[in-house]
């Protein structure tokens, strides 16, 4: 008997300990439900007005940037290096002395081939007075003549062949890295150092040929390169006449002045292709538009009967360009939309604007 009064006290004390448990959790449940009956709450969110803009037409494409000139500087002539009067990256000028090649034996041979030219010119003049007084016959007259021409080819070929021990700069520009070392053997043909042209500089790309009509020569072009914040401008120098009829598109070339020296070959070059005309478009914010499979859209913010709320409108976008895109149909000139924080936002939800925030379109490029 007493152990089912213990039970029993137990199960009693186990149901009153649930209980509250349960009662808790529900009191506070109440509080919340009753809160969802007053519909959605508002979301903070940064504002942007649709805006009309004069954007100048432009057709935009990569490339990379080249050399007007390069040159791997070689020599024409074996021999071991004596000198070397450059370092690597240096800037140079056409003309200016890179590398000298040993001449010793060359210059005891030129003075030979000089010793040898001088005895034919001693025996050219005799036979000249020794002619005029025919004491010998003109084939003689004739093969000392020869001998002269001879010796004296001989000489002017010798100096040629030293002059191509001294290797200098076919032009203005920089160095690369020096490829070779002072008293090492040299091949004819080894490279020693790489020289390029930079100032001014080209940038190549491609386009599509739709766009030919619009390309020739003296348009004006901006550069962007991942290296620089900057921009750098230039105008078309060439369009290559044929079509590529693997791509269909036709390349282009773009000069640009590089006195700095701070574009190099190789670069990968953003490139924007300006037209002489302009025409007016409605744009907004990238992060505006919501770009999806099913077409893009944008949250309209409008007057409802308790203040703003949300309204979503299918828009047809354009062109985007410095972080704003062209809106073709969709929206009006004076619109406004949610700048920022599409995610959080649902059609008919009531909307508070953020003035502490203003979205910055510069900083966000590309879809």
């Amino acid at each position: 008997m007493r152990l089912t009064k213990r039970f029993l006290i137990a199960l009693l004390l186990l149901g009153v300990l649930f209980g509250g448990v349960f009662g808790y959790k529900f009191l506070i449940q109440i509080p919340q439900q009753m809160a969802g009956f007053g519909g959605p709450q508002p979301a903070n969110v940064v504002e942007a007005t649709v805006q009309r803009e004069d954007w100048q037409q432009q057709r935009e494409s990569v490339g990379s940037l080249t050399a007007v000139d390069t040159v791997a500087v070689s020599t024409e002539v074996a021999g071991i290096i004596e000198s070397i009067a450059f370092e690597s990256g240096a800037a140079v000028e056409a003309g200016d002395t890179l590398l000298t090649l040993d001449q010793t034996v060359d210059q005891a041979e030129l003075d030979g081939l000089r010793a040898e030219a001088e005895l034919a010119r001693i025996e050219f003049r005799r036979a000249q007075d020794l002619l005029e007084q025919r004491a010998i016959s003109q084939s003689q007259f004739d093969e000392a003549r020869v001998r002269l021409d001879s010796a004296v080819a001989a000489v002017r070929s010798q100096r040629a062949r030293i002059g191509q021990k001294t290797i200098t700069a076919p032009f203005d520009g920089v160095l690369g890295l020096r490829r070779v070392s002072p008293g090492q053997y040299l091949a004819p043909g080894s490279d020693i150092v790489t020289l390029r042209r930079i100032d001014p500089i080209y940038a190549d790309f491609t386009l599509p040929e739709r766009f030919l009509p619009d390309i020739s020569n003296g348009q004006r072009v901006e550069v962007r390169t991942s290296a620089y914040a900057s921009v750098f401008t230039g105008t078309v120098t060439a369009v290559e006449p044929d079509v590529s009829d693997q791509t269909r598109s036709v390349s282009v070339r773009a000069t640009l002045e590089n006195a700095d020296g701070r574009l190099r070959p190789g670069m990968f070059a953003r490139i924007r292709l300006l037209q002489a005309d302009q025409r007016s478009v409605l744009t907004i914010p990238r992060t505006a538009v919501n770009y999806n499979t099913y077409g893009d859209f944008a949250m309209r913010i409008v007057e409802g009967d308790d203040g703003l709320v949300s309204e979503r409108v299918q828009i047809e976008t354009g062109a985007v360009r410095d972080g704003r895109v062209e809106v073709v149909s969709g929206l009006a000139e004076g619109d406004r939309v949610v700048g920022a924080g599409l995610v959080k936002v649902r059609p008919g939800q009531p909307v508070t604007i953020d003035d502490s925030e203003t979205p910055d379109p510069a900083a966000v490029s590309g879809r």
